[in-house]
């Protein structure tokens, strides 16, 4: 990380009686006033503690979902009592603040003691969070001394937690969780372990060009599922019914399918219906009927994948996305299968790297843990983004360090 200071650059006295703003990303599902996957808030917690005991004052800042102004169902008071029973086995003291800006939040930041940690309201609660507003910006700075990046998956935005604030502090450092994450997603990039294996699922395609473009003459194999694949399919020639198609890349795929004809593994049989209201599913080879949407991928087609993931021996795995309509259990059996294959793939030495908040939830669907595969990236559209070698303000401004 050229250029970059992380949390052990500086000596743990450094940080004593120091006001620490960390952005986090607990951009987390909350249902029914519970959080439903704690992933996002449990991986800032190394980041967390290290500056807790170390007697910093420590001030998080999140966003939470796209509210529309002021809507309390976008609260992150859930996310607080979810951060406190995280962190109760270390005795660490978690404070709630009702807004992020206002003398009430200024208050709470001065009464705060040493190794006490306290959660602005959503950010996003402010307009002037997205439009990297320079007043929004100078009052967040105002409130600590460090700033501290732990919230990679925001970190491809310039909104102002991510990038505005950061101009106004001397000194800037990269959170442990984020420097994982440019750890990993860096070798991907650079220089993964052959054999490199792809897996891509999900739905946007346009989302995942950037990224295929970069890796595609680097991977050994790629593997596409879920509705991405129907747009490759379509683009060879192949009837997909009424499944979900991005028209717009066509072009591409057909491009991209030419060009690494000998690298492109595509779904050989589905799993299709007439809805996803669906009570029942029928398995087709090849051509989808024209009355009929494909949910998941067929069963022989999972096993060519998995044939493919466990084939010649150790090197890396990049998972994006899952099969099929996991959410539904009729349409969920492939994406389990994946992410089985996945752990077993670990276990044997294999470094597997897994991307995006769905194909998270796949993976705890399938009764997989994070501590199962290699690494798991918070940031779905940012690992994406970073993969493709895209701009990252979020940690480019973390650069030039002050101190």
């Amino acid at each position: 990380m050229t250029g970059i200071k992380s949390l052990t650059d500086f000596a743990d006295s450094f940080y004593f009686n120091k006001k620490v703003l960390i952005r986090v990303d607990f951009n987390v599902k909350v249902l029914d006033g519970l959080v439903s996957e704690d992933y996002r808030i449990r991986s800032t917690m190394s980041t967390i503690e290290y500056l807790v005991r170390r007697g910093a004052k420590i001030i998080l800042a999140s966003h939470l979902d796209r509210p529309k102004g002021k809507d309390m169902r976008y609260s992150l008071l859930p996310v607080s009592k979810k951060l406190s029973e995280i962190l109760s086995p270390f005795r660490i003291p978690v404070l709630f603040s009702n807004d992020c800006m206002g003398k009430e939040t200024l208050d709470k930041i001065n009464t705060l003691n040493t190794g006490e940690v306290l959660l602005l309201e959503n950010l996003r609660f402010y307009r002037q969070e997205e439009e990297n507003d320079e007043g929004f910006s100078k009052i967040l700075a105002s409130y600590a001394d460090v700033y501290v990046n732990d919230a990679f998956s925001t970190s491809h935005r310039k909104h102002s937690s991510t990038y505005g604030t950061v101009r106004f502090f001397d000194t800037k450092i990269v959170g442990f969780n984020v420097a994982k994450e440019i750890e990993y997603l860096s070798l991907l990039r650079d220089n993964p372990p052959k054999p490199f294996k792809i897996v891509i699922g999900g739905v946007k395609i346009k989302d995942k060009i950037g990224a295929l473009n970069h890796l595609l003459p680097k991977a050994t194999k790629v593997l596409i599922g879920g509705a991405a694949s129907y747009t490759f399919l379509k683009a060879n020639g192949i009837s997909v019914g009424d499944s979900l198609v991005d028209d717009d890349y066509l072009s591409w795929a057909s491009t991209a399918l030419n060009n690494y004809a000998d690298k492109i593994i595509l779904p050989i049989d589905h799993r299709v219906a007439f809805s996803e209201n669906s009570t029942e599913y029928k398995i087709v080879k090849d051509h989808i009927p024209n009355n009929m949407k494909g949910f998941d991928i067929g069963d022989k087609t999972v096993q060519k994948f998995i044939q493919e993931i466990h084939n010649n021996g150790l090197g890396t795995i990049f998972w994006n996305g899952p099969m099929g309509f996991f959410e539904k259990e009729l349409f969920s059996h492939s994406t389990k299968s994946i992410a089985l294959s996945m752990a077993l793939a670990y276990w044997r030495g294999v470094k597997t790297l897994v991307g995006g908040g769905d194909t998270l939830e796949a993976m705890k669907e399938a009764g997989v843990s994070e501590s199962e595969v290699t690494h798991v990236s918070t940031g779905g559209g940012a690992s994406l983004r970073f993969l493709a070698g895209d701009e990252m303000p979020g940690i480019d401004i973390l650069k030039n360090n002050g101190s």
